[in-house]
C-alpha cells in the first residue's frame, strides 16, 4: 500500500506546485508560458502524425481562438519543435494584445467601485466566460485600482488556473482509485500488479496534464469579461402595478357558496330551526297539561 501510494504522492508533488504557483502569483507566469509551448507542440505532432494540416488549423482556431498563418508545405516539411516555436511567437503576441484590451475594458467599472464602494467592499467577484463555462474570479479591488487592472487580469489567470486544475486532479484521483482495484486482477495472471500500476498510473498522469494544460490555455485566450456599453445600457422599468383599489377579494364580498355578491350585513338573514315543530293537538312543551293549540299556540 505504501508503495501504491507513493505513485500517488510523486504526481501529487507535481499538482500542488502548480497550485502554489498560481494561488501565490510567483512564477504563474511562467507556467502560462510553458503551457503554451507545450499544446503548441502537441497540437503539431497530432497533426503531423494523422497528416492532417485542415485538422491542425482548425485545432489552432478552437483552441486560442486566432488563426495562423502557415503554409502546408511548410507544416510538413519543419519538424514540429520550429512549428510550435512559430505558433508560440504569434499567439504569445496576440495573448498580450488580449491582456491590454481586458484591462482598458474593466479598469473603469473599477475605478467606479474604488471611488464609490470601497469603503463597504474590500473585494471584487468578476465573472469570466469563454463561452461555454462561467467563473467566478475574486481580486482586491484597492491593487486593482492602483494597477490599473492589472491585478484583475492577475487574478484572472489565477483563479482560472485553480479551478480547472482542481476538476481535472479531484477526476483523476478517481481515476486511480478505478485503476488500482482492476489491477488486482493480474496477480491471477502471475503479472506484477505494482509495476502495471505505476505504467498505468503515469500515462493518466501524461494525459491529465496535457488536457489541463489545453483547458486553462483555451479558457485563458477566449475568456472574457461580459461587460455592457454604458452608452448602451438603458433604465429599465419595472412591471406596471395593477390598480387594485377597485377590486373587492374580502370574503364579506364573497356569498356563502363564494359567488360574488352583496355585502353579507345587507342580505337579510333566514331562520334556522332546529327544533321539532309542535303540533296543535299535542301537549304544551311547557308542562300545562293542555293542548299547544289551547295554551301556547292559542294566537297562531
Amino acid at each position: 500500500l505504501l508503495e501504491y501510494d507513493d505513485v500517488m504522492n510523486s504526481q501529487r508533488d507535481v499538482i500542488y506546485t502548480k497550485r502554489h504557483n498560481a494561488l501565490f502569483g510567483d512564477k504563474l507566469s511562467i507556467d502560462i508560458a510553458n503551457m503554451m509551448f507545450d499544446v503548441c507542440e502537441n497540437i503539431v505532432l497530432d497533426s503531423q502524425d494523422e497528416r492532417d494540416f485542415e485538422g491542425f488549423k482548425f485545432e489552432i482556431l478552437r483552441v486560442f481562438a486566432t488563426d495562423i498563418d502557415l503554409l502546408e508545405k511548410d507544416f510538413f516539411n519543419m519538424n514540429s519543435e520550429q512549428i510550435a516555436s512559430v505558433i508560440y511567437d504569434k499567439i504569445k503576441k496576440y495573448y498580450k494584445e488580449k491582456q491590454d484590451f481586458l484591462q482598458q475594458r474593466v479598469h473603469p467599472i473599477i475605478k467606479d467601485v474604488y471611488e464609490n464602494h470601497l469603503h463597504r467592499f474590500e473585494n471584487i467577484a468578476v465573472p469570466v466566460t469563454d463561452g461555454i463555462k462561467t467563473l467566478q474570479v475574486l481580486a482586491n479591488i484597492k491593487r486593482s485600482y492602483d494597477t490599473k487592472g492589472k491585478e484583475i487580469i492577475l487574478s484572472i489567470e489565477k483563479g482560472i488556473t485553480l479551478a480547472l486544475i482542481d476538476d481535472e486532479w479531484k477526476e483523476h484521483l478517481r481515476e486511480l482509485d478505478d485503476l488500482k482495484q482492476s489491477v488486482q486482477n493480474a496477480t491471477y495472471e502471475q503479472k506484477d500488479p505494482l509495476l502495471i500500476y505505476k505504467f498505468e498510473s503515469f500515462e493518466l498522469f501524461k494525459k491529465m496534464i496535457q488536457k489541463v494544460n489545453k483547458e486553462i490555455i483555451s479558457f485563458l485566450f477566449k475568456g472574457t469579461v461580459p461587460l455592457q456599453d454604458p452608452e448602451n445600457v438603458k433604465e429599465v422599468k419595472g412591471p406596471e402595478r395593477t390598480d387594485m383599489s377597485n377590486l373587492k377579494t374580502g370574503r364579506s364580498d364573497m356569498g356563502d357558496d363564494g359567488s360574488s355578491g352583496k355585502p353579507r350585513e345587507e342580505r337579510k338573514a333566514e331562520p334556522v330551526r332546529v327544533e321539532k315543530k309542535v303540533g296543535r293537538n299535542d301537549l304544551c312543551p311547557c308542562g300545562s297539561g293542555k293542548k299547544y293549540k289551547q295554551c301556547h299556540g292559542k294566537n297562531e
